[in-house]
């Protein structure tokens, strides 16, 4: 699926990487991941009082473990009256593509009912609660707007305010947690993939962001959910933390984490990042792309993808894995310089953008800044009064020390 040629996209992009970011990492600036941090679903004396007894449904999908094993089989060896699971994009497992339909099943394992939150229906219908006393939210989630696990929060706390249900977050890292960046999404592109005026990378773990909903009452009509957030230990915004198990099917590892912020972008544009071949969100390119320095030609994987972009056609681009691993997480911000090269290198530039653009961006400025030459310090600045806004109310709902 992919060809490198006689010289490397890594040496190709030391040439583009801030010097001071290049100067940190050539000392041997390595990244240490804590090991130490317990989540919340880890820490079961603290919500087990609040679940036993009653009827439960968990949110959760293969993220949700304690250690090795599912929350799911955990809670039952504990019996724990678990009457259903409300499964997020990618489902129960995990095995969904982006933006696969996803439908209601019993789950073959459990024999659990699984009721689908993606596809057809986005929230809880109050009948779907009709036998249910409390809802467990357990879900990883990569600290990134248009990742649509805050929006399936959202929906749930929503459906528990409105059936006067508790909804208990077992609260887990973020690993983008360490910087807020990009532009904060103004209500006209509101949309699954961004809801509320936050921006691109938010810097707050699933727990913190619940909290936000409520308490800026976010949720559909400024209802305010009874919600109890298991907070992590050992963990602050400071760390760095790995992930045990790929978020999704096309965030294989912690440089796609990292570069996604960055290169999610260019899914509103004429460039593929790399959907359909076996580094998702770490190469960049596009077919006849000059200055490329690998070529890939992306196809349909089951439960990763289908019908990605350019599929069976041979594409020119960039590897950016090593880069992901070794240099962007010090750069604490979204990556511009990409997105403006990619524009002025497309031949047909008013193809670039497409419509999902402004809802990925939040807004329809970014396209238009990048369009008129814009340079990245000046997008940079006109990002900066929303961000400013955002952190003065981030800082309300911090549970974990801050950067």
């Amino acid at each position: 699926m992919m060809n490198v040629r006689n010289f490397t996209g890594f040496l190709f992009f030391i040439l583009l990487i801030p010097a001071g970011i290049h100067q940190s990492c050539s000392q041997g600036n390595k990244v240490i991941y804590d090991t130490k941090i317990q989540t919340g679903a880890s820490q079961t004396k603290l919500y087990l009082p609040l679940i036993r007894g009653k009827r439960v449904a968990l949110v959760c999908n293969q993220t949700s473990l304690i250690r090795k094993t599912h929350l799911v089989d955990s809670l039952r060896s504990l019996k724990i009256n678990i009457r259903k699971v409300f499964a997020p994009e990618h489902g129960f497992r995990g095995e969904a593509g982006a933006g696969e339909h996803i439908g209601n099943a019993i789950d073959l394992k459990t024999r659990i009912p699984v009721v689908s939150l993606y596809g057809n229906k986005l929230k809880p219908a109050q009948e779907d609660l009709a036998d249910v006393d409390v809802v467990v939210f357990d879900i990883q989630d990569v600290g990134v707007r248009f990742y649509t696990y805050i929006a399936t929060l959202q929906y749930v706390m929503e459906a528990c305010a409105e059936k006067n249900i508790p909804c208990i977050v077992l609260d887990r890292p973020n690993p983008n947690g360490f910087y807020v960046d990009g532009p904060v999404l103004e209500k006209p592109f509101a949309s699954f993939i961004g809801l509320n005026p936050i921006p691109i990378v938010y810097g707050l773990t699933i727990g913190e962001y619940a909290g936000m909903l409520n308490g800026e009452k976010w949720l559909a009509g400024q209802v305010t959910c009874s919600l109890k957030v298991i907070p992590l230990k050992g963990y602050d915004h400071t760390k760095f933390y790995k992930l045990p198990v790929r978020p999704s099917p096309n965030l294989p590892d912690m440089a796609a984490i990292y570069l996604y912020p960055s290169l999610c972008l260019f899914e509103g544009t004429a460039v593929s990042v790399g959907r359909g071949t076996d580094f998702p969100f770490q190469l960049v390119g596009y077919p006849g792309f000059r200055e490329g320095t690998v070529s890939f030609t992306p196809k349909s994987i089951p439960g990763k993808v289908k019908n990605p972009p350019y599929e069976g056609v041979e594409c020119q681009g960039i590897n950016l894995k090593e880069f992901g691993e070794m240099f962007i997480r010090d750069y604490r911000g979204i990556y511009m310089f990409w997105l403006s090269s990619f524009y002025e290198s497309y031949p047909e530039k008013e193809k670039f953008f497409t419509d999902f653009f402004k809802k990925l961006a939040g807004t329809d400025t970014l396209s238009r800044q990048i369009a008129s030459g814009m340079s990245e310090e000046a997008i940079r600045h006109s990002w900066k009064p929303g961000l400013d806004a955002y952190k003065a109310i981030r800082k309300k709902y911090l549970l974990y020390k801050d950067f």
